[in-house]
């Protein structure tokens, strides 16, 4: 899976949480929570279909690795090179 395919990944599941969130307009360096108003019930929902969608588990003490779309895609990216 490329970073490409990783950040259209994030985007969609980002627009599942917040359907009302133009992927057209999304910055993928603003802070999720408070750029996109997702509170922290959706970013646990954002996180858990993320892990589910490309199989790797985020651990709590890395939540600070997914603040953002290019942050979460370098986290992203990185964990799925170490699986492989």
């Amino acid at each position: 899976m490329t970073p490409d395919n990783i950040k259209a990944a994030l985007i969609e599941e980002l627009q599942i949480i917040a359907p009302e969130i133009d992927p057209a307009s999304v910055d993928p360096d603003d802070d999720l929570r408070e750029g996109y108003e997702i509170d922290s019930i959706d970013f646990l929902t954002f996180i858990s279909a993320i892990n589910q969608r490309l199989g790797i588990d985020v651990p709590e003490a890395d939540y600070p690795h997914m603040t953002s779309i290019d942050q979460a895609t370098a986290y992203l990216d990185a964990r799925l090179k170490d699986a492989a």
